[in-house]
């Protein structure tokens, strides 16, 4: 099997919770925002189009099992879904809850204010709802 790298950005950025398949499942860590980042586990990847046509599908579905388990977990109101890419190239999916009246809302999440670290209990605990919900 084909050895996996993540971005070093990705990696400092986001605490891990799980492998769910073809992805990696990370929490942002800022939690001003429940933040999850989905990460195909493949290498060279930096648009969904560089999948193959099954990696896209299980990104799909792996995305909107993540969105739903989100949005039942904290009863956001919204969730965003993007794949941006312009600063960190390796293609990661960015599922986040918002709410009105959230840090910035209805403005993006991107580059807004300084980030809020997770007390460890707390991802854990957060990490630990998600899971049960997928």
């Amino acid at each position: 099997m084909p050895t996996f790298t993540l971005d070093e950005r990705l990696e400092r950025d986001g605490i891990p919770i799980a492998s769910i398949g073809l992805c990696q499942l990370r929490l942002m860590n800022d939690r001003r925002w429940p933040w999850l980042i989905l990460i195909p586990q493949r290498d060279g990847v930096s648009e969904i189009s560089d999948l193959s046509p099954l990696d896209q599908t299980m990104l799909t579905f792996e995305t909107n099992l993540v969105a739903t388990a989100l949005k039942k977990v904290t009863e956001a109101e919204k969730i965003n879904v993007g794949a941006l890419g312009n600063i960190v190239r390796q293609l990661h999916v960015h599922v986040v809850a918002r709410r009105t009246g959230d840090p910035n809302w209805p403005g993006p999440v991107w580059g807004f204010g300084k980030a809020e670290p997770w007390p460890e209990t707390d991802h854990k605990a957060f990490a630990a709802r998600i899971l049960e919900n997928l």
